[in-house]
């Protein structure tokens, strides 16, 4: 092969991902826009699992904004977030449509299922943030609250619209990453990098690790400190089954 075909080669290689990129922007864009005519009904989906831990405690509770952009930049933050995760699998479709001409039968038979299992980890580490971590969290939360008979003032929470909307949306982000935890060991495992025993044996090292990663990514908390610890460990346990799946895969096929 000459070298300008090795150069028209490249440089169309560059035009397909070029091409690729401009189908997910704007497929990001136009979701974004739409999500900004629903923000409102957004925000309220995002607020209502404080509200719920906070309808039966008997005070008159409300978020509050400081600032007069405060609610316009939140929702055009809570559009883009929502975007993105609307998005996420039309990305991952336009990435495989580019690398799946490059891939032998058996490699696109590989990768597929990590395609697919990778916005369903991210939706189901969503999920427990929205329906299990956050009520627990406002409640833990709530907990140091004072009415003012041990102490000159109450102390009552005032939570910030953009504020609280951050928290979540930084909890759903953080967990819906850490569930891809299987699929990155998987994958290494599959190149040859790690096996089944080296993860068996670096487990007490990797308990450490999951602590230490679930206290930088939540806040200093220990309901949403172990709600992504134990989870992660469980995950963790679950790639070992999986990557001895492949490993014994590999020896049938190799056997074969």
């Amino acid at each position: 092969m000459s070298q300008n075909d090795n150069e028209s080669g490249f440089v169309s290689h560059l035009a397909e991902l070029r091409k690729r990129l401009i189908h997910s922007f704007i497929f990001l864009i136009v979701f974004f826009i739409g999500c900004y005519f629903f923000a409102e009904h957004l925000y309220g989906f995002l607020v209502d699992p404080f509200a719920q831990a906070v309808k039966d405690d008997g005070t008159d509770r409300r978020l509050i904004f400081t600032a007069l952009q405060e609610t316009f930049l939140t929702y055009l933050k809570i559009s883009f977030f929502t975007a993105f995760f609307v998005t996420c699998p039309f990305i991952l479709m336009q990435i495989w449509k580019f690398i799946a001409p490059g891939l032998y039968k058996h490699e696109k038979h590989a990768i597929l299922p990590y395609l697919i299992l990778t916005p369903v980890l991210f939706f189901l580490g969503g999920m427990l943030v929205y329906y299990l971590i956050m009520p627990l969290a406002i409640k833990f939360f709530l907990s140091f609250e004072s009415t003012g008979l041990s102490t000159s003032l109450p102390i009552q929470l005032e939570a910030k619209v953009n504020e609280y909307l951050s928290l979540v949306m930084k909890l759903i982000f953080a967990f819906g990453i850490s569930f891809q935890l299987p699929v990155v060991l998987s994958l290494l495992a599959r190149i040859g990098i790690v096996d089944s025993e080296f993860l068996k044996k670096r487990r007490k090292y990797v308990v450490v690790i999951i602590f230490a990663a679930a206290a930088l990514l939540t806040p200093p908390d220990p309901i949403t400190q172990i709600g992504l610890a134990i989870p992660l460990l469980i995950l963790y346990e679950l790639s070992i089954f999986s990557v001895k799946f492949i490993e014994d895969k590999k020896f049938k096929d190799s056997n074969a």
